[in-house]
């Protein structure tokens, strides 16, 4: 008598075999998904530093000489400060290339100010150029544990400058920023109206 098909065991075997192949490609997967959402996350954090470099960028490359009046009216002592106690933004300037498309009734400079609030790196601008507070903050970077800024003129630094006549900017600003996951990153940034 010839029977055609399996045995118990041959079936039990081959069962076995693919739950071996199906747990493999489970893990495989799952290792998969893991590293996109890993590489998803570095790039997102990527984009953000790049983000806030070229906002940085864009503000000191736009810098003017004018001094802005704050809240209290009285003129700020530079066109260009940081920060003279841990309260103070750590770099307030005033930038030019503000763009109008509505022509609203408003300077086409704009003061900007940067400040660390727990951990987070914040953008604030103000919506007239004297007299105004900052608007609401813009979030450029989390995980911001440090930040020092120095002023370069004729290739010296220094935590702060004295403007000129002939001279109210300095040429560039180093940023220095202890960043979650990076460490220590310095940031060179040519200053517009420096000469």
């Amino acid at each position: 008598m010839n029977r055609s098909g399996f045995t118990l065991v041959e079936v039990l075997v081959s069962l076995l075999i693919f739950a071996m192949l199906a747990a493999a490609g489970a893990a495989v997967l799952g290792v998969t998904i893991d590293n996109r959402f890993a590489v998803k996350a570095q790039s997102d954090r990527v984009g953000d530093l790049q983000r806030m470099r070229s906002l940085l960028r864009a503000d000191l490359g736009q810098a003017t000489a004018r001094r802005a009046r704050g809240p209290s009216g009285r003129p700020a002592p530079q066109a260009m400060t940081g920060p003279m106690s841990p309260a103070d933004p750590v770099l307030t300037l005033t930038r030019s290339g503000w763009s109008n498309p509505g022509e609203q009734a408003r300077p086409s400079l704009q003061r900007v100010e940067y400040r660390v609030v727990d951990n987070r790196l914040e953008r604030r601008v103000a919506g007239q150029l004297d007299g105004a507070r900052p608007g609401p903050p813009q979030v450029l970077y989390r995980g911001v544990r440090d930040v020092t800024v120095a002023f370069l003129r004729d290739g010296e630094a220094a935590p702060a400058f004295t403007s000129t006549l002939d001279r109210p900017l300095p040429d560039a600003v180093r940023i220095t920023m202890t960043l979650d996951g990076y460490g220590p990153v310095e940031q060179l940034f040519l200053v517009g109206g420096g000469r």
